[in-house]
């Protein structure tokens, strides 16, 4: 399982370091930041994207909000950063890596050591590192179920870019590429932020695995067609039920799948499981702005005066899920109980199925 060719979140001494995915494939720019709440506005606004990637970034954010207020209020600095912190758990309150993550540093944070930026650091790095290794174990739990000479289809941008090195979905694909048995891999492009176009073709080629770009319409007709076997997508959320809150789509390719008889696998880490919410139907989706949907490019492509709705999430039944694969091991047809026993035996190290 080779390491991908590139690094989206890099820790640069005193410094975060975003690659900016909104600018891929086009250009390779990274961006520094020193402060937490202009990293808020990363997230908020696309320059780092995916539920793990999110909360990776976040954690680091926290790292530079007490270094900055630890410098100027030796007194108030605790204070303060828990106001950050606030600001960042708003910026993409769909994913629950956010929050997760950042209650994570909220808890170093409480813990008062001698040296806090010190310890926070350390947290995040923490963070970073047992999420590349989860992606490398999901990768091959996932990539044991593959027969050989099967095709994939995946949907929006679950790899390297999305979390902390490796990928959820792209790490299953991945480790199957890697071992001989994937024959083809496609991807759709994934309006309206062409998160499949832009940037999961971009990494999977960057790693020399050959893709094929779909419109997102003509998935149905793909598995009608006999070409995929499998549909591998990560998740923003995953209920106690088994419901999946992944990008926009998701829910119809399930669908689909299950009619034309074609697997479905969603590749999440445990920090992506949330226990605590019943069902999907508990979640507030995220809505985006219209211009996103009536222009393309800064250009605009909707008749004068069209209106759009922009969801940005969808939910996905559980009873659709074939597979939920995670670090601690793969759920077939996932729902309550099984998840409630997952997490209740789940123990550090990979579980691989």
């Amino acid at each position: 399982m080779a390491e991908p060719s590139f690094h989206a979140i890099e820790w640069a001494g005193d410094r975060l370091r975003l690659l900016d995915q909104r600018l891929l494939p086009g250009e390779t720019r990274y961006l520094e930041y020193t402060e937490a709440v202009p990293v808020a506005g990363a997230i908020r606004d696309l320059v780092v994207r995916g539920a793990p990637a999110i909360g990776i970034t976040a954690a680091y954010a926290v790292v530079l909000s007490a270094r900055q207020h630890l410098g100027r209020d030796a007194d108030g600095w605790q204070a303060r950063v828990a106001a950050d912190i606030d600001v960042l758990a708003a910026a993409r309150p769909t994913a629950v890596n956010l929050v997760w993550a950042l209650e994570q540093m909220r808890t170093c944070m409480q813990a008062l050591p001698d040296n806090p930026v010190a310890a926070l650091l350390a947290e995040a790095r923490r963070i970073h590192d047992e999420d590349v290794a989860a992606n490398y174990c999901m990768g091959a739990s996932g990539a044991n179920l593959i027969n050989k000479g099967d095709s994939v289809l995946t949907h929006c941008n679950a790899g390297a870019l999305a979390t902390g090195g490796y990928g959820t979905a792209l790490g299953v694909i991945r480790s199957a590429w890697s071992a001989g048995k994937l024959r083809d891999v496609y991807a759709g492009e994934t309006r309206p932020w062409l998160q499949g176009a832009r940037l999961t073709a971009w990494e999977l080629l960057a790693d020399n695995i050959p893709t094929t770009l779909i419109t997102d319409s003509a998935a149905s007709f793909l598995m009608q067609s006999g070409k995929v076997q499998w549909v591998i997508t990560g998740a923003d959320r995953v209920t106690a039920n088994g419901d999946v809150i992944n990008k926009i789509g998701t829910s119809q390719l399930a669908v689909s799948a299950r009619y034309y008889g074609v697997r479905m696998m969603v590749v999440a880490p445990l920090s992506t499981l949330d226990l605590a919410v019943p069902d999907g139907r508990d979640v507030a989706i995220e809505c985006r702005a219209e211009e996103e949907i009536l222009a393309l490019g800064g250009q605009t492509v909707a008749a004068r005066g069209a209106q759009a709705w922009n969801p940005v999430f969808d939910v996905t039944p559980a009873g659709l899920v074939d597979y939920l694969v995670t670090e601690a091991g793969v759920v077939a047809a996932p729902d309550r109980e099984k998840l409630q026993a997952l997490v209740a035996g789940a123990s550090p190290g990979c579980t691989t199925a």
